[in-house]
């Protein structure tokens, strides 16, 4: 199921695998790869994900994340890293990813439009939704990728 990742790199960034995550489908959850994002020395600048799948939950929630260290932002590593996770998306025969934020979260909007994202909609998380419950979220916006 789990690719090899090692193609996962660019002039300025590697995203290095940390763990892979099986499904478990009791929770809704599919398979992940979670990465380091790195600058080519090694340094690590933040995070990254992408979830292998599409249902409700991934909806919500995304097929990517992503996390830069504020000592490292600015510089366009999250979208830099999603555009190396699209290549691993389309290994997996994913056909579209799914990026959501919190709609005041305007980094992570730039970042999805800096991609290209289509904006599907700002949506209202349903109120049985993990993000709500645990986080207090209530909206997401939902960008879709093609990939």
């Amino acid at each position: 199921m789990f690719l090899n990742t090692d193609f996962l790199k660019s002039d300025e960034i590697a995203l290095i695998l940390e763990k892979t995550a099986p499904a478990d489908p009791a929770k809704d959850r599919v398979p992940a790869y979670h990465f380091a994002i790195c600058d080519l020395a090694g340094v690590k600048m933040g995070v990254c994900d992408l979830r292998i799948g599409h249902n409700e939950k991934l909806y919500y929630g995304g097929n990517i994340g992503y996390r830069v260290e504020p000592s490292y932002r600015g510089h366009h590593y999250a979208a830099k890293a999603c555009r190396l996770l699209f290549e691993l998306a389309r290994r997996h025969d994913l056909g579209y990813v799914i990026i959501t934020c919190n709609p005041d979260n305007l980094p992570s909007r730039r970042t999805c439009e800096l991609l290209g994202g289509q904006l599907l909609e700002i949506a209202a998380l349903p109120e049985d939704n993990d993000m709500r419950i645990e986080s207090g979220e209530t909206e997401k916006c939902i960008f879709q990728f093609e990939v």
